[in-house]
């Protein structure tokens, strides 16, 4: 009873230490896009706390002239830091790195029925820590991603995408 108590603290702190707003500082994956898929400015990614333990990740993007926002459920695993997506098909690994206020978002799974892996650099604040993205380059190596594969994309300010509501909402 005491070793699951201490698992569930422990699950909680986690938690709490990762909701909030984190900056993308730096993005690799394991397929090279081509230049006009990278992404060139990112907002902001929102983390917050769901029901059991389950957390949700939000962010905004412009695509083709106009601001959406994509939503993903992470749902909490028995494993401590890692969760599940999109049915089962990915899994999400959130790690902390010995930088301050900083952590990776590992993700690994299946992809338009293809193996994909992609790793995040984020940030408490939107200034870039090269001691940060020195241990991000090395976590990349660690999982053979390549390094000529590694972005960092403009940081936006929170808010600067709002998404139009949906014809619901205006009427």
């Amino acid at each position: 009873m005491k070793v699951l108590f201490l698992t569930i603290t422990l699950g909680l702190i986690t938690a709490l230490q990762i909701i909030g707003t984190w900056y993308v500082k730096a993005v690799v994956a394991d397929k090279d896009l081509p230049k006009e898929k990278r992404p060139k400015k990112v907002s902001p990614l929102t983390v917050t706390a769901l029901d059991g333990g389950d957390l949700e990740a939000m962010v905004t993007f412009m695509k083709g002239g106009q601001c959406h926002e994509k939503r993903v459920v992470m749902h909490q695993t028995e494993e401590p830091g890692r969760y599940s997506t999109f049915g089962g098909k990915r899994h999400m690994y959130i790690l902390d790195l010995p930088v301050k206020d900083h952590r990776i978002f590992y993700c690994e799974g299946q992809l338009g029925g293809k193996a994909i892996r992609m790793a995040k650099l984020v940030g408490r604040n939107p200034d870039m820590s090269l001691e940060a993205l020195e241990q991000f380059k090395k976590f990349a190596e660690r999982k053979g991603l390549p390094q000529e594969n590694i972005i960092m994309p403009v940081q936006t300010e929170p808010h600067t995408c709002l998404p139009s509501p949906p014809l619901s909402w205006t009427h």
